[in-house]
């Protein structure tokens, strides 16, 4: 039953932190010559001609590869939730004693129970590569920060949920079905693939919710191969079981016996849904800057979902399909005591507290109306450096400020600020609905050790990546870098990264030099080491002041 409570935060955290930079083609970066990327009249864009191209280490392949591990891992635990489901489970001894009785050998029904095993795979992961074939790469990469898809994601979650709650049942047409079960009688090698696609077809009133979450996140995080890796993982934990079982019948014996306890892993993980959808809205609300969903809301619709998900695991509630249940099991018991748990962890949240352990599925903490934390971060702060930090900012009123801090969202501003008053600058390139960004704001940036250091000893400026608000006319480019329009704060940000950093991965870290516009120590990305991330922000300070 834990991976019913580890499967949407797995999925959750398979949504890439980065910009779409299909388009854009990555150059070496030469040290001799000043870049010249972008073309414009304004100050703004003359500021940016001085910094040089940074010779750095392209950060995009690492953050591809752990995204991909992430979209795997969330594919496995969904493939092994849905072993689980009522669709599925009860096939397992059905199918495997099919294998071992007919045929003649025990060998040659291992054999064929591999083969069906690696025919559930294959169908599965041509289903995720045709996503990306059907759609295309930049259109995967373009729904992680469309905000109309981020809505139409959370009302296709909303409908999986409602049907693992028991609203309706997904089902897909009968004839599908049929025709499949009558290739599978043909029989031998062909006639088994054909079983293993008739499984996939019946079983997806049950499994097509998972998969379709699984494939939504995996789309929306902007990894090529995300939704057929995702699928890869789904697949083999489905399939493994039935090759297992096949090769040691001993032990369908220690199975449990099918009854009512499936449908309440179906409701269980409808709950599950209903709460990672309310993720996708919170997207939208950030990115249109609707300030319906903030963090509070979003806080008491969690509390109420899985308080409601407690009382239904100690049986104080029923769905039209769940049975009588006589009396609690141990292990209904232990996870209705985490799941009661961690919702009255959520409760002091109401009042700004800070709930780390689940930050980055957060809003951020400032958009939060009753807060009694924050405040008490700036206790301490230094008075006078306080009083010249409240200068005006660009763009202040369209961006949340992290950690009581009040940093800069133009680039150009401010790096002529830190010019002025001698400090260093620290850019942290970020977006709306970067998972890691909202992670490092509240578990790292508010240490005790680092937010003094971030505060009085470097300028912060924050640039999204993400963020679809125009730019004046005056101020809109051609990039040379990648050819594109320059036309929205979002687009201009990410082509400073992309074109100065190399790297298009959030959140990314640049400690600067305010008056060469070179990098004081190598970037890096999220580090959630407490005393690693302090160690780098003391290096840029040890360069800047030799």
């Amino acid at each position: 039953m834990l991976l019913l409570w580890l499967y949407p935060l797995a999925v959750a955290a398979a949504v890439q932190d980065t910009i779409p930079t299909a388009d854009i083609e990555f150059k070496p970066a030469e040290k001799s010559a000043p870049a010249d990327s972008m073309v414009s009249g304004t100050a703004q864009h003359q500021s940016q001609q001085k910094l040089k191209a940074a010779a750095v280490k392209p950060q995009p392949a690492s953050s591809a590869s752990q995204t991909l591990g992430s979209i795997f891992l969330a594919g496995f635990l969904g493939g092994l939730a849905a072993l689980l489901m009522p669709c599925i489970f009860p096939m397992l001894p059905l199918t495997v004693s099919y294998f071992t009785k007919s045929t003649t050998s025990r060998a040659k029904a291992i054999r064929t129970a591999v083969f069906y095993a690696l025919s559930i795979i294959f169908i599965y992961v041509v289903l995720g590569l045709a996503i990306t074939i059907v759609f295309g790469a930049d259109a995967l990469n373009s729904l992680s920060t469309n905000g109309v898809f981020n809505f139409v994601f959370f009302l296709l979650l909303v409908g999986f949920a409602t049907s693992f709650l028991g609203a309706f049942e997904l089902t897909l047409p009968a004839k599908w079905v049929n025709r499949m079960d009558e290739q599978s009688d043909k029989g031998g090698l062909l006639g088994i693939f054909f079983m293993a696609a008739t499984l996939s077809l019946v079983s997806f009133s049950c499994t097509g919710p998972i998969i379709g979450t699984l494939l939504v996140q995996a789309a929306v995080s902007g990894a090529l191969l995300g939704p057929a890796i995702g699928m890869l993982g789904f697949s083999l934990a489905l399939a493994i079981p039935f090759a297992l079982f096949a090769m040691f019948p001993s032990w369908l014996g220690a199975l449990p016996k099918s009854g009512g306890w499936l449908n309440s892993v179906k409701v269980t993980l409808g709950f599950l849904e209903l709460a990672l959808a309310l993720k996708f809205l919170s997207n939208v609300d950030l990115a249109y800057r609707w300030h319906w969903f903030d963090r509070e809301i979003f806080l008491v619709l969690w509390i109420v979902i899985f308080g409601l998900m407690g009382l239904y695991l100690l049986g104080k509630l029923k769905f039209s399909h769940d049975s009588t249940l006589a009396y609690l099991t141990v292990p209904r018991l232990f996870l209705a005591m985490v799941v009661l748990a961690f919702t009255l962890y959520m409760v002091p949240g109401l009042w700004g507290a800070p709930l780390k352990s689940i930050s980055a599925f957060l809003p951020p903490q400032s958009t939060q109306d009753f807060d009694l934390y924050t405040a008490s971060l700036t206790a301490g702060a230094d008075p006078s450096a306080a009083a010249i930090d409240n200068t005006p900012r660009k763009y202040a009123g369209l961006f949340e400020k992290p950690a009581g801090l009040n940093p800069f969202f133009d680039y150009a501003e401010g790096v002529a600020y830190a010019k002025k008053v001698g400090k260093p600058v620290m850019i942290d390139f970020t977006g709306h609905a970067c998972v890691n960004c909202r992670k490092m704001e509240a578990n790292v940036w508010t240490d005790k050790a680092v937010l003094p250091v971030i505060r009085d000893q470097y300028v912060l400026i924050q640039l999204y990546v993400d963020d679809k608000e125009q730019l004046p006319a005056a101020e809109q480019y051609t990039s040379k870098f990648s050819g594109r329009r320059i036309t929205t704060i979002g687009a201009l940000n990410s082509d400073i990264q992309a074109s100065r950093f190399n790297s298009n991965s959030q959140p990314f870290y640049v400690l600067l030099n305010p008056q060469t516009e070179q990098p004081l120590t190598e970037p890096q990305g999220a580090d959630f080491e407490v005393s690693r991330y302090l160690q780098y922000l003391q290096r840029g300070l040890s360069a800047f002041r030799p």
